[in-house]
């Protein structure tokens, strides 16, 4: 059995345009590139970001720059930082919110 190839895309970030995303403090720039149901961002916020929302959607992040805070909807925190990713499914079981005091720089696949 022949497994079919899958599509291959190369991106130059440098090229995707940046949206701004206010948080309830300062403000995150998304660059985002979407393939089928996948979508794959660099995401930078900026120092003092608070996330204006409880996220139930599912991430792959990984933190390339700066110290990102991650609160759980059920009161654990966690401080990462360059290197550190965390994965979280969509299932709803672990709310969770971003913020950070000196910005960060992200890629996150969901």
């Amino acid at each position: 059995m022949k497994i079919p190839a899958l599509p291959f895309t190369l991106t130059d970030w440098s090229h995707v345009q940046p949206t701004l995303h206010p948080g309830e403090t300062g403000e995150a720039r998304w660059r985002t590139f979407a393939m089928g149901d996948m979508r794959v961002r660099l995401v930078e916020y900026s120092a003092g970001y608070l996330a204006d929302h409880w996220c139930d959607r599912g991430h792959v992040l990984y933190v390339l720059e700066g110290e990102l805070h991650t609160e759980l909807k059920d009161g654990r925190r966690f401080v990462l930082t360059p290197g550190m990713s965390y994965q979280v499914s969509d299932y709803g079981d672990a709310a969770h919110r971003s913020s950070t005091a000196t910005g960060a720089k992200l890629f996150i696949v969901d």
